[in-house]
């Protein structure tokens, strides 16, 4: 398949036995070959599709040189022209896919290529700089270290079948992969060695000409064509899915997956039952009749937690959810009442010991540190502050943005703020539910941390939790306590910190 530049880039074409003209879908991947095995090949062509499964360019048996997002909006828009161009195809393509595979999808679409009728995209962001690598101003460390590790990897040994020599960049990147919790201890954070992309990555911290270039690539705007949309309530690109949804329409599904383990009926440590599953619902083949057309589901489908059961709904958010504060008194209370005090909890952070990741929205090495994990260890930490409600006599709904609200102040030039919603068991456990952060350079003032959005019923006899603290580490960098990225060891400062108790989360409560 020949590029507008020339460069060659190869896949699979699969086509109905029966021979004919048909509808293409086109699934394109940096994963390799291994990827292919995992497309839903065999229900597409029973759906009437011919499907084309293509590597990325400097991926898989494609030629040129791989850069993460640069090419491909172009090379997906060349692919479709040649896809329509043959003598099988009637004309019409369809693209699909998830994370990267849907990114590609979207640029795609934005070059407006004549022949394509739809598209499926399943949690991707909506922007490479805002919620891919970085969230809150802080760096998604561990996602971009593990991404771009395995990344790294694939060029090398595409480049070792190619006969060329790999041996320097298989020493340098070796290491990172071995041990990615040493790597990411590595100051400044700009020295990890062997990612070829690194270096952009951390030097443009700011929304800046580097990232602006690649959001011309992805202009939402330029999106003309339907666009169906899948999300995990544990996946780290839920904002984007949502963000993305939000622009350009089209049905919403979010079930409670993570990145790792999309439609499965587990995530972490708890299981929501079979029907939690994408098996359940039949999503594959509702993605198929979207593609084709013929699409009668629900505007909004999504998972509720907690009672463990699918809802359909009319529009995202949900219109008769109230937003409603509860606020973080000192001593520990959670409460929908203000608090009369005024004085402030504290703590100290040290990034020399940061609070570990313990789940969430995660895509680290362990791909069974994700979802909802029990907090307690992480509560026992003497930086980490907690905040209850009393235990519930009545189940609590919650479905929708949630965000926390803090009054704060810092010793330091720069903190993060972190806040995290937990479901506090009955029997104790204290399940992780969703989590955000902030980077600061104020020293006091009002700041927000956006956790993105959840659907969970705290159940009666739970009590739902707020954790504050200034540090998820490895899934965002550290704050040295400077703000600055490059900082070295002899950059860390202890910061002291105080949260005020007007200081509140916003809860989107449905009523019951």
């Amino acid at each position: 398949m020949p590029m507008r530049d020339g460069t060659i880039l190869r896949g699979a074409v699969h086509r109905p036995a029966g021979g004919g003209r048909f509808p293409a879908l086109l699934m394109r991947t940096p994963y390799g070959e291994d990827s292919f095995r995992t497309a839903p090949v065999t229900p597409a062509l029973r759906a009437g599709f011919a499907v084309v499964l293509q590597h990325c360019r400097g991926r898989g048996s494609s030629d040129g040189e791989f850069r993460p997002w640069v090419d491909e909006g172009a090379d997906g828009h060349d692919t479709i022209v040649w896809i329509t161009a043959q003598p099988w195809s009637n004309g019409e393509v369809v693209m699909s896919g998830m994370s990267y595979l849907a990114g590609c999808a979207l640029q795609a679409a934005a070059t407006r290529p004549p022949g394509l009728k739809a598209v499926v995209a399943s949690m991707t962001p909506h922007d490479f700089h805002d919620g891919l690598k970085y969230h809150g101003g802080a760096f998604a460390l561990g996602s971009a270290l593990n991404w771009g590790a395995f990344q790294t990897m694939l060029g090398l040994l595409h480049a070792a079948e190619a006969g060329e020599d790999a041996a320097a960049g298989l020493a340098a990147v070796l290491p990172v992969l071995g041990d990615q919790d040493a790597a990411a201890r590595t100051l400044p954070i700009g020295d990890i060695p062997g990612i070829p992309w690194w270096h952009d990555w951390t030097s443009h911290v700011e929304r800046d000409a580097y990232w602006e270039e690649l959001a011309e690539t992805l202009r939402h705007d330029r999106v003309e064509v339907p666009v169906m949309h899948v999300a995990g309530w544990f996946d780290l690109f839920l904002g984007g899915t949502l963000e993305n949804h939000r622009r350009l329409g089209g049905p919403l599904v979010i079930g409670p997956w993570s990145h790792l383990a999309p439609g499965a009926a587990g995530t972490g440590r708890l299981f929501f039952g079979g029907a939690a599953s994408a098996q359940a619902i039949e999503l594959e083949q509702r993605e198929l009749a979207f593609l084709k057309g013929e699409d009668t589901g629900p505007a909004v489908k999504i998972f509720v937690m907690g009672d463990d059961v699918w809802r359909d709904e009319e529009a995202w958010p949900l219109e008769r959810a109230v937003a409603t504060p509860y606020f973080l008194h000192t001593g520990g209370l959670l409460s929908p009442e203000p608090s009369s005090a005024s004085e402030p909890a504290t703590f100290t952070f040290d990034p020399r010991d940061p609070v570990p990741t313990v789940g969430g929205p995660t895509l680290l090495p362990d791909p069974t540190n994700v979802g909802p994990q029990d907090q307690r260890d992480v509560e026992r930490r003497p930086d980490v502050l907690c905040y209850s409600t009393e235990v519930l006599t009545c189940d609590v709904e919650v479905t929708g943005p949630v965000s926390v609200t803090l009054h704060a102040e810092t010793s330091a030039a720069s903190t993060d703020w972190t806040a995290k919603l937990v479901d506090v068991h009955p029997d104790g456990r204290a399940m992780s539910v969703i989590d955000g952060i902030v980077r600061v350079t104020e020293s006091s003032g009002i700041f927000t941390i956006d956790l993105i959005a959840t659907s969970q019923v705290f159940k009666a006899g739970h009590r739902i939790r707020v954790e504050v603290s200034s540090s998820n580490f490895p899934r965002f960098d550290r704050n040295p306590g400077t703000g600055r990225i490059g900082a070295t060891e002899a950059d860390l400062v202890v910061q002291r910190q105080k949260v005020f108790p007007d200081s509140y989360v916003t809860l989107p409560i449905v009523p019951r």
